[in-house]
């Protein structure tokens, strides 16, 4: 495909370029909440819900005081979720999503058959595989599996029908077939793309929702409880973060037009694609092998402050100043996401012999923090997910191109929850407003412009 000729727009985008300049200093004499984001950079609040909080300071006399990150499900905090179900050695992604959409938690019987209707859900309709899939490969899995949630609105007898019933049964098919779309796309696109064997292995009712995604992926279909764990943990801390991130606030946006589920989901699938949301894990990766490029001794603490010093100074790596995997909107001293999945990320470093790694990662955080303090005025940040998420689907043997769609693949068990709750308790249609600021001007006929 040759590349395109846009010499022929210049002409346009010029007059895009000077007629949508926007002073900064309006925002500020119009009191608009830029991005819905208060002045000190705190969310507006625009909703209420019962599915996620997100908590990471306190407001003291109009200023957010940092503290330790929390995050919980349906009230639950998730250290407590993670550690029930990682102490009994089980598989904890069924049981949250279970919480998530209706709001407690199950009991063994009813976790045994929710498990199972899930495994039921997961098979294709009918020719998908063959006709969305195989005929349509994208070089970018996000964009396919786009097409493939807007497809799924023709093999639906009642597509456009919400109620809660109906839409349960949406949310649950798209949650359960996901595993597969994802899958399958990669290896179609590795296979058109790369010249590639294709591997197209069949489902199994008997596999849990994580070893499930893993016996498809792996050409061989192998994986080792340990893998299988890590990534459902990482499923887990992926499946939900309240109501104001930007692919879940999207879903709520469309779901309040009362549009049918498969628009909602394309619309959060399109939010998430954006590299500033959905993929900071592998711009993390791509940092660290260029870390790993141009330090010589991983250990070396004066190596790593250096480098990390010419990041700020938009010296090193894309040159923007920034540190990927370090801060959040939200969380100010921890993310207890980073700090659940470090833990199990160091397990796993042992298991692939990757020690070394793990602690250049480990000091490579820490010194982002004090360096980062350093240079902002005493301004704390922490490490997000992200930071280890793409550590550890490296060291799964997971491509790149997939860590987007691994996060989407987790969070459609909150979109679900939230296109649900939209539904039942929103009410109205979302319609935040914008000023206008142009001068009014008389309309010039053709002949005298």
């Amino acid at each position: 495909m040759q590349p395109k000729d846009l010499s022929q727009l210049t002409p346009f985008t010029s007059y895009l370029e000077t007629n949508n300049v926007i002073p900064n200093e309006l925002y500020t004499e119009y009191n608009v909440k830029r991005g819905l984001r208060n002045t000190d950079g705190t969310g507006v609040l625009v909703g209420l819900t019962h599915i996620g909080e997100v908590h990471g300071y306190v407001m003291d006399e109009g200023v957010p005081v940092p503290v330790e990150g929390r995050l919980r499900y349906r009230g639950i905090d998730i250290f407590d979720l993670v550690e029930g179900f990682q102490k009994e050695n089980r598989y904890g992604f069924e049981e949250t999503v279970f919480l998530l959409l209706f709001g407690q938690l199950p009991t063994k019987k009813e976790l045994e058959e929710f498990s199972a209707l899930l495994a039921r859900y997961r098979q294709l309709p009918d020719g998908f595989k063959e006709n969305i899939i195989l005929k349509s490969p994208s070089p970018n899995i996000m964009n396919l599996l786009t097409r493939e949630v807007s497809a799924l609105y023709a093999y639906d007898p009642e597509p456009d029908d919400i109620s809660v019933a109906n839409v349960l049964d949406q949310c649950l098919q798209l949650i359960a077939q996901f595993p597969a779309m994802v899958a399958y796309g990669y290896h179609a696109k590795r296979h058109y793309y790369e010249n590639e064997s294709l591997f197209l292995h069949h489902q199994s009712d008997r596999l849990a929702h994580v070893e499930n995604f893993l016996s498809l992926l792996r050409p061989n279909r192998e994986f080792d409880p340990i893998e299988a764990h890590i990534l459902d943990l990482a499923f887990v801390l992926h499946a939900e973060h309240g109501g104001g991130n930007n692919s879940t606030f999207t879903l709520h946006v469309v779901s309040s037009t009362n549009t049918d589920t498969y628009s909602a989901i394309v619309a959060a699938l399109c939010s998430l694609k954006g590299p500033r949301h959905g993929g900071a894990n592998a711009e993390v990766v791509n940092m660290m092998d260029d870390v790993k490029k141009h330090i010589k001794d991983w250990s070396n603490e004066n190596e790593i402050k250096d480098y990390i010093r010419k990041l700020l100074n938009k010296e090193a790596y894309d040159r923007r100043g920034l540190i990927y995997g370090m801060g959040h909107a939200v969380y100010s001293l921890s993310d207890p996401r980073a700090i659940l999945l470090k833990k199990k990320a160091e397990e796993l470093a042992r298991y692939k012999k990757r020690e070394e790694e793990f602690h250049l990662y480990d000091l490579f955080e820490r010194f982002s923090r004090q360096l980062f303090a350093e240079k902002a005025k005493n301004k704390i940040i922490c490490a997000n997910v992200d930071f280890y998420a793409g550590f550890v689907y490296d060291m799964l043997g997971i491509p790149r191109e997939l860590y987007t769609p691994l996060f989407a693949l987790s969070r459609m068990a909150g979109w679900s929850a939230h296109r649900l709750e939209e539904l039942i308790a929103g009410g109205r249609i979302i319609r935040p407003a914008y000023k206008c600021i142009s001068e009014p001007k008389e309309y010039v006929p053709l002949d005298r412009r």
